[in-house]
């Protein structure tokens, strides 16, 4: 027995890479590297869009691809996690750089991948069960927004210098300037969105984003369109990856950091156990979630230290990793080494790449993350339901990632709270019920002296008020009180409390309480409160029958 534990605990944190290489076949191998190719040419215009959207220069999305991306496939939980920069994590990079430059952006990228590592070793996998569905919906459909806002300005080309970080004077700003649109920059996007959403009917296996950059690129270049680009920003690109580097760390900076950092490793988790739930759907599979957070964690420390951006598992190249036939670990460690050579060997011509194409490209990233489809369904969802997803939404969009998800979590925890309130009820049980059997003497006699009330549902802080206003309700001082509580699953130290008060208030009335039907852990609860003993000898029973028997 304690050989299949201690197998059990290993396996909790063992990478899947391992376990697949057990049965590896030279077919299986084929495969693989079929689809890390893809997946790594789905990733390269990606990565660089994201980038640049994020604040940082466009190979920094492409040493995040490939050092993180390795690392998340090499010691991840799932068997086709695909891992690299995500849109999710654009509007905190850019806000850390605004405030705390690259420098702090690096220090929180590590500063997350510790959190997730910590977060791993303590069995936090489950936490994404704890994130209610209105939350993830109402920030993620924020995100969406606030990315296609931010490309505005690219797409249309807009001669604006410095475009304000908040969602409104950011629009207004927009508004303003809406007489400088650059029509050359909005024809060449408008070709690129048309290419990447009407390319699949074309050929599947070559992704559309990719097309679009390379034909438009081709475009601006050999016409010699007035529209920006990447070289036009970010002048000449080093093709080289650079060497690791431990930033400057303080504990003045890690405490002025650390909000950021969780910021970026709830996130990173929250996203990357989304995605290894979803291919666990598509293979059949289970992923270990505890050994795929400390991945996702090793992979940010790896990545701030060669200077990349916040990394995590990311959904849709996860899902193309699966449909071209990736099946084990190897796939992704084959896309961040094809990333690696496409880098080495044509990065000095990304520069040709025109600005309003990578807009277009994350455009159609911002659609596809809104999850509009989700969205809308629950609008016809409970109103407490609904009030969450609109004000994560809200406050997403309008003030902060961080604030949306604290305040949804509590108003979230409150609602819950309200409900499981509301379901436990208190009430008095008539005697003449069939809870007593018809041929005992007691029924017809007892209830002159004797009054029964039941408690159902969990019995904590929310119900306790509830509780204390039936009992006051009790018509005079009845011999015996019996509270059936076989319908109780929890309580806490609130409804202790307002137990104690009870107790009391019949010790003064000299009413005898008995306690019937009581739980596992509501009577360790009690006992440990030294409530039992209190009560005296006598006073719990299994059964109203033996309550009613002693009450005789």
């Amino acid at each position: 027995m304690r050989n299949i534990e201690r197998s059990l605990k290993v396996s909790t944190f063992k990478p899947k890479f391992f376990t697949c290489m057990k049965n590896y076949s030279l077919s299986q191998f084929y495969k693989d590297i079929t689809a890390g190719v893809i997946v790594a040419i789905i990733a390269l215009p990606l990565s660089i869009a994201l980038a640049i959207a994020s604040g940082v220069s466009p190979e920094k999305g492409l040493h995040t691809a490939i050092i993180a991306g390795f690392f998340i496939s090499f010691l991840g939980g799932s068997r086709v996690q695909i891992g690299g920069p995500t849109g999710a994590f654009m509007v905190i990079v850019s806000g850390i750089i605004a405030e705390h430059g690259l420098e702090g952006l690096i220090i929180s990228t590590i500063l997350a991948g510790v959190i997730l590592v910590l977060m791993g070793v303590f069995r936090l996998g489950s936490i994404i069960k704890f994130i209610p569905y209105p939350i993830t919906t109402g920030f993620t459909s924020g995100i969406a927004l606030v990315i296609f806002s931010t490309q505005i300005k690219d797409f249309f080309g807009l001669s604006i210098e410095e475009v304000p970080s908040e969602f409104i004077e950011k629009w207004e700003s927009y508004i303003l300037n809406i007489n400088k649109i650059n029509w050359t920059s909005v024809l060449l996007g408008v070709a690129a969105l048309l290419i990447i959403i009407y390319w699949p009917k074309v050929n599947r296996k070559i992704p559309g984003s990719l097309v679009a950059l390379i034909v438009t690129t081709l475009i601006a270049y050999f016409f010699k369109l007035d529209v920006d680009t990447i070289g036009s920003k970010y002048g000449e690109l080093s093709s080289a990856l650079p060497m690791p580097k431990l930033p400057n760390i303080s504990i003045a900076t890690v405490k002025k950091l650390l909000q950021p950092a969780f910021t970026i490793a709830l996130l990173g988790g929250i996203e990357s156990l989304l995605s290894a739930v979803v291919a666990d759907g598509m293979i059949g599979g289970k992923h270990r979630s505890n050994t795929e957070l400390i991945a996702q964690g090793a992979a940010n420390i790896a990545s701030g230290l060669f200077g990349g951006i916040p990394a995590t598992g990311a959904i849709a190249r996860t899902a193309a990793n699966v449909k071209n036939g990736g099946r084990t670990p190897v796939a992704g460690m084959v896309h961040a080494l094809v990333l690696l050579l496409i880098m080495v060997l044509f990065m000095p011509y990304a520069k040709l790449i025109p600005l309003t194409s990578l807009a277009a490209i994350l455009m159609v990233v911002a659609y596809n993350m809104s999850e509009w489809r989700a969205f809308k369904s629950l609008l016809s969802a409970p109103k407490s339901d609904i009030f969450v997803l609109l004000a994560t939404f809200a406050l997403t969009v309008l003030i902060d990632l961080v604030v949306a998800i604290e305040i949804g979590m509590v108003l979230a925890a409150l609602l819950f709270m309200k409900r499981m309130a509301d379901v436990t009820q208190v009430q008095y049980v008539s005697m003449d019920l069939d809870d007593v059997d018809s041929d005992t003497p007691l029924r017809d006699t007892v209830s002159k002296d004797v009054l029964v009330y039941e408690i159902n549902g969990p019995f904590f802080f929310g119900a306790a008020d509830k509780f204390a206003e039936v009992i006051e309700q009790v018509q005079g001082p009845a011999k015996v009180l019996i509270l059936k509580m076989n319908l109780v699953p929890a309580m806490d130290a609130t409804a202790i409390h307002a137990m104690n008060k009870l107790r009391k208030t019949c010790k003064a009335s000299k009413t005898k309480l008995i306690l019937t039907g009581v739980k596992a852990q509501p009577y360790s609860a009690l006992e440990k409160a030294g409530f039992i003993d209190k009560l005296g000898e006598g006073a719990v029973f299994e059964s109203l029958e033996e309550a009613l028997e002693k009450a005789s």
